[in-house]
């Protein structure tokens, strides 16, 4: 064989390699905007809303508190 053909080969396989690491880290950081995207869309939109969330929150905590203590609601 060829020393000249076994470089080729190396380099195409190397560069076929760079390709599909590079669609695939573009293919990550798409996907990472997306759920960022889809994070900040969770949000809520007004003060209000947050605290009301922050609010069901804290019901949520001290029902569990109270479960862990065993009293009865």
């Amino acid at each position: 064989m060829d020393p000249t053909l076994i470089y080729v080969a190396a380099g195409a396989g190397l560069a076929a390699l760079a390709m599909v690491c590079t669609a695939a880290l573009r293919g990550w950081e798409r996907w990472l905007a997306l759920r960022a995207r889809e994070i900040e869309a969770q949000r809520p939109e007004t003060p209000i809303a947050g605290r009301i969330e922050l609010a069901d929150l804290r019901e949520r905590v001290r029902q569990l508190e109270a479960i862990a203590a065993g009293v009865d609601l």
